[in-house]
């Protein structure tokens, strides 16, 4: 799980680099909240699962995913599958519940929301991430791109409160995300990738420092990279 948990970046990876890096940090800042029994929504390979064992009070780590969902590793299988309309657990099960780049998969968002509100006990929080700047991926399972607002209103409709939601990045990162994905992703010759890739790591390197994502607002003309937050059930 390294290029999840231990992220430097490198010339392969500048597509992938900055978003890496801040599912990783928000995970650090939210680890001591997290406790008990926790549960990963389309947890895939589960790739914060030992880092979070070791640096939070989590006690029992679940991985739940749906039927359909694509197989990225052969020897890491979810604890559940589930029907992506009922969740196979009890309700008020879990002290806490993450989704890392998965709600921009539901087609029925609130659907998720509203399971993941029952299943958590009160006082839970959920934590979660989801991409703004980013290209087509699992197609024709890639629904959404949400806007602080439109996230904020369907965490509201489920239930939750003490919602928190800021944004990954801003106009430096998104740049600097925007120029590796092209470099590393759009048709190219192998050769001009090797070159662009080396010529633009330190460009984006450097956007990427610049950057401050704690200051950024949710205003008219921001640019965002993403979106990461917090959510509880309260009662």
């Amino acid at each position: 799980m390294e290029n999840f948990t231990n992220v430097n970046l490198t010339v392969s990876n500048l597509d992938r680099y900055f978003i890496r890096k801040s599912i990783l940090e928000n995970i650090e800042l939210i680890s001591s909240k997290l406790t008990g029994e926790l549960i990963d929504i389309g947890c895939g390979k589960m790739p914060y699962k030992n880092y979070i064992l070791k640096n939070s009070q989590v006690e029992a780590y679940i991985g739940l995913d749906i039927e359909t969902a694509i197989n990225y590793d052969e020897n890491i299988k979810p604890d559940f599958y589930w029907d992506g309309i009922t969740m196979p657990f009890d309700s008020n099960s879990f002290d806490c519940a993450l989704a890392t780049e998965v709600l921009e998969h539901c087609p029925e968002p609130e659907v998720v929301l509203k399971e993941i509100y029952r299943i958590l006990k009160t006082d839970s929080i959920f934590f979660f991430t989801v991409p703004f700047l980013w290209n087509l991926h699992e197609v024709p399972h890639d629904e959404y791109r949400y806007t602080p607002f439109s996230l904020k209103r369907h965490l509201m409709n489920a239930g939750f409160e003490d919602i928190e939601i800021k944004a990954t990045g801003g106009w430096h990162a998104s740049m600097a995300q925007m120029l590796g994905l092209w470099a590393r992703r759009s048709p190219m010759t192998s050769i001009k990738r090797k070159i662009l890739s080396y010529f633009l790591k330190p460009v984006i390197r450097y956007l990427i420092k610049m950057d401050q994502p704690k200051n950024i607002e949710f205003t008219e003309g921001q640019m965002i990279t993403g979106l990461t937050g917090t959510a509880k059930k309260k009662v």
